[in-house]
């Protein structure tokens, strides 16, 4: 050590010494309740830490500030990674400088103001050159679904947000953004990386974006935020994954895994994507890149097995509005896309959302030295306007797809291999010129967030737990549920099951019949199943006789709470019977209550007979704002007959853009006798209005009502194909907005 201090100068050498002996004096303060919380922060210095004690800390508001230095950040940490719980309605607001924190959990709760994590404490007072990592936020989200809140805001300049844990996001608001609202804030400079953004379910509604950089008032002010080496897995909010909605951004080496929607460009000029990898794996919607505004450089991607459309396609080029308001589009302007790798991408778009407001098609672009592999049979490419203003060179083709563009593209026969990375590339070497570079290496999802805290599925499998057996008589079916853990399977042997009390469906449960039919259930209550938050329900081989329930009108067999729930349910029929839904008018098979919403629900090869209401009762959300009750609604080879209701009333309103359901999906039933009863005020068999997805193929309808769709925004595709309609009038199909761009099929159907 002597040795190094004789090359040192003088002054150096005092200011090493000043560093070391500050260390030496740098204080811990242990606290175990907010007041002693409160009495540290009076006394910290810099390289100083308040440690909070292991343990939970129920309804407790962090401020933490101060003002540390680059060489000795002021540290609030947990005493043990990973158990020091921060519950009930906290947060936590940095500001100051040079701050740290780290090994914090939030779960069990939600913020009583608008962001768990915020890097100000007020509009005037922000964070600089502050670090938050290995923090986790698990589930911590707002009761009220539509209560908008976010998990984390970037404010200030030079913060850094890395190695952190954010899951499970169930209510509206983004789960992380920059925000540039003051000058204080705008050429931020912010990093956030490795981190883990775990899965985010559906949300059903505009407002579930993962991560936003900017707002659109702000979009034309540089941010200069790195975006790099994140883990973006299974998050399905809506169709903006990512939202970048500001300039000079630089958005490179994430990976998408499974997540429905698109790293979009929506705002902000001069910004870089590269070296990102999507995997789709075949899963509806999963997207790429969306490209608007000038600029933007897009190069070095990997996008495979993607199976997104429209605004969520593999990757998008939009059309713009001439003179566009700072809150729409603005024209796509020296836009370059090089050495791309695009396999299975179902579809690459152009000129995408042309229509009478979006005129201004992309100029001065470039698309070159990308690959583009297709086994589907065509390129994949749509293109809606001119594109005359993109020049595409260099680009390779393989040769079995069909190519859209005449110039640009050489189709060759291509082999792709995969390599060590993970990555697909031609095993020719000529080939490997274009594309995606080989060092291109994609980011684990075990090297990103907290090591301390397991990923773990966001789900309960049906038929994950154990079997039980459970023997007829009354209430022996209440009595098995209450019992049984999440993710157990009922085995009902045959015989009558008496249900007097309303089955309450907090947990996933199966119940299964032993033998197909043989388990006879008899409600006596006005309701049989109630699905609540964490409920999620298959019945498989039952036969459910409804004569028995009371004598009153406007009985339902299964509905959810009444109460608007947080989390999302899923509900499959399969194999069963249920008949005699009929001892008074309006008895509903499922009612659907307001801000409730299925992930899917799922009948096959059952039979319903015998009901004086709908089957499905999917439109409670009638205020058109976007928000729906189901994102796939499959009925298929089922019987379904002397119903005097509709199969099912799906309602999502309004003209937002941002979701993808709902789906809904009818094949190979027959339909008997539907939707005639005198209090079906749709006069419909099926009544459909704003679904962006409908497959009705193979059914038979026999003396039915019709089949009525309403075609609202957001580009609506109707296949109806292949089905009978005797007695039945043929399906009615409106179009309430004009310009949504909606699609129609209508072959091989028969009427008789």
């Amino acid at each position: 050590m002597r040795a190094n201090f004789h090359f040192l100068t003088r002054p150096a050498l005092l200011s090493l010494l000043l560093i070391a002996c500050s260390n030496a004096t740098a204080a811990d303060f242990l606290v175990s309740d907010p007041q002693a919380y409160e009495n540290a922060l009076k006394k910290v210095q810099p390289g100083d830490s308040i440690i909070l004690a292991d343990g939970t800390w129920q309804n407790f508001e962090i401020l933490f500030n101060g003002k540390g230095t680059k060489e000795q950040p002021i540290t609030l940490r947990g005493q043990t990674s990973g158990k020091v719980f921060l519950t009930g309605q906290s947060n936590l607001r940095l500001a100051g400088e040079h701050l740290l924190v780290t090994g914090l959990v939030f779960k069990d709760g939600y913020t009583p103001t608008g962001e768990v994590i915020a890097f100000r404490r007020n509009k005037e007072d922000v964070a600089n050159y502050s670090r938050i990592t290995e923090v986790v936020i698990d589930n911590f989200s707002n009761p009220e679904k539509f209560e908008q809140d976010s998990w984390v805001m970037m404010y200030g300049q030079y913060n850094r947000f890395d190695h952190n844990h954010l899951v499970g996001k169930r209510n509206a608001g983004v789960t992380m953004a920059v925000r540039l609202t003051t000058e204080a804030s705008q050429q931020n400079h912010h990093r956030i990386d490795h981190n883990y953004f775990g899965p985010r379910p559906t949300l059903g509604s505009n407002g579930g974006e993962t991560l936003r950089i900017g707002t659109s008032h702000y979009s034309l002010t540089d941010s200069f935020t790195r975006i790099e080496n994140n883990y973006f897995d299974r998050c399905n909010g809506e169709v903006e994954i990512i939202s970048n909605k500001s300039g000079k951004n630089t958005i490179r080496n994430n990976v998408f895994f499974e997540s429905r929607g698109t790293l979009t460009l929506r705002h902000g000029n001069g910004n870089l994507v590269e070296n990102n990898v999507f995997f789709g794996n075949g899963v509806d919607h999963t997207g790429g890149i969306r490209v608007i505004n000038s600029d933007q450089i897009i190069r070095n991607n990997y996008l495979e097995g993607l199976t997104g459309y429209r605004f969520g396609s593999g990757l998008t080029v939009m059309n713009g509005v001439p003179n566009s308001k700072i809150n729409r589009y603005h024209q796509v302007n020296n836009a370059l896309i090089e050495h791309n790798t695009l396999v299975d991408v179902e579809h690459i778009q152009f000129a995408a959302g042309s229509d009478k407001e979006r005129t201004a098609t992309p100029v001065n672009s470039v698309m070159k030295n990308n690959i583009i592999v297709n086994h589907h049979g065509s390129d994949g490419i749509d293109i809606f306007d001119d594109i005359s203003g993109i020049e595409f060179a260099n680009n390779l083709l393989n040769k079995d797809a069909t190519a859209s563009i005449d110039t640009g593209f050489d189709q060759q026969t291509i082999t792709m291999t995969r390599a060590a990375n993970g990555l697909l590339y031609p095993s020719d070497k000529a080939q490997q010129k274009l594309g995606v570079s080989r060092d291109l290496t994609p980011i684990r999802k075990d090297q990103v967030g907290v090591s301390w805290y397991p990923k773990t599925e966001p789900d309960v499998a049906f038929d994950s737990g154990k079997t039980i057996v459970v023997s007829p008589g009354d209430n022996t079916l209440f009595d098995a549920i209450a019992q049984a853990k999440t993710g157990d399977v009922l085995e009902l042997q045959a015989g009558a099951y008496r249900v007097s009390k309303i089955l309450s469906m907090d947990k996933t449960i199966t119940i299964r019949a032993k033998q197909k039919h043989t388990a006879v259930i008899y409600p006596l209550r006005s309701t049989l199943f109630e699905i609540s938050n964490f409920g999620n329900l298959t019945l498989d081989g039952v036969r459910v006789d409804a004569s028995n329930a009371p004598d009153a009108a406007g009985n339902t067999l299964i509905r959810t709470t009444r109460l608007p729930m947080q989390q999302n349910y899923r509900l499959v029929i399969e194999n069963s019977v249920f008949e005699h839904l009929d001892i008074n008018h309006s008895y509903h098979f499922f009612d659907a209550g307001n801000r409730s919403f299925a992930d899917y629900i799922r009948v096959t090869n059952s039979q319903f007979s015998h009901i004086t209401g709908d089957l499905f009762r999917l439109n409670k959300e009638l205020d058109d704002l976007g928000i729906y009750n189901v994102e796939y609604l499959t009925i298929s080879d089922s019987t379904i007959e002397d119903v005097e209701g509709a199969i099912a009333k799906v309602y999502r309103g309004g003209t937002d853009e941002s979701t993808f359901g709902p789906h809904v999906v009818l094949s190979n039933n027959q339909f008997n006798d539907i939707g005639k009863g005198k209090r079906n005020k749709s006069n419909g068999s099926l009544t459909l209005l704003g679904v962006q997805v409908t497959n009705i193929m193979s059914n038979t309808f026999i003396n039915s009502a019709p089949v009525i769709i309403d075609h609202t925004v957001g580009q609506p595709k109707t296949s109806i194909t292949n089905n009978v309609f005797e007695g039945s009038p043929e399906p009615m199909i409106k179009q309430l907005f004009p310009l949504s761009g909606a699609t129609i099929k209508m072959t091989g159907n028969t009427s008789l």
